[in-house]
């Protein structure tokens, strides 16, 4: 969308239409381009800094790249809301993990886990969403290898254990991937550690 007039010393809009501040806006238009005719603000949040920004504009990017334009998704935002305000408390890796798993299940990609055992190893396909129980561990596919307790935990969104954690991490990054279909998220490479190079004389 557009917003007309912004650029003017007295223009209202220009202090409201920043990254993560929640609006009530109205639009008009014919055309995919709209162009905003009220701005109101709902709320406010604090400031986010650091990784917390970074895993905000991650939420972003996911939103933007994966979800169908003008496809309204309610309980979604309520989740997304719940995400901003934690990470503004510097709470990120548990919140980040409930909004993706949200995020896949608003998109018709949730999983069954009712099959899960505890006890077992499974084999998981992101294509088909399917679990397996493994019988013969192969290295290549270790990636997709999960104990069925770090399952269950996801299924509940239970992330008290850090191996649960870790796993989490590992089975939603699949699945984005998967649907992202080759695209690139620019986010990631901000959460990458930098390789500091030193020359030594």
């Amino acid at each position: 969308a557009v917003s007309r007039g912004i650029r003017r010393p007295s223009s209202k809009k220009k202090a409201l239409l920043q990254p993560f501040i929640p609006l009530h806006i109205g639009w008009q238009g014919r055309t995919d381009l709209k162009t905003l005719t009220l701005v109101e603000s709902t709320g406010h949040i604090g400031l986010l800094t650091g990784k917390a920004l970074i895993c905000a504009l991650y939420a972003n990017e996911l939103l933007q790249k994966l979800l169908p334009v003008f496809d309204p998704h309610p309980k979604l935002f309520v989740y997304y809301q719940y995400l901003i305000n934690a990470l503004v408390e510097q709470d990120i890796e548990i919140p980040l993990r409930i909004f993706e798993r949200q995020l896949l299940i608003e998109l018709g990609y949730g999983v069954d886990f009712s099959v899960i055992q505890a006890d077992q190893l499974y084999y998981f396909n992101p294509t088909q969403l399917v679990f397996e129980k493994v019988v013969t561990i192969d290295d290549k596919h270790k990636e997709k290898y999960f104990w069925g307790a770090h399952l269950i935990a996801i299924s509940d969104d239970d992330y008290v254990q850090l191996q649960s954690r870790n796993a989490a991490k590992r089975f939603m990054r699949m699945q984005i991937d998967t649907l992202l279909n080759g695209k690139t998220l620019n986010t990631r490479n901000l959460l990458k550690p930098k390789i500091l190079h030193k020359t030594v004389t």
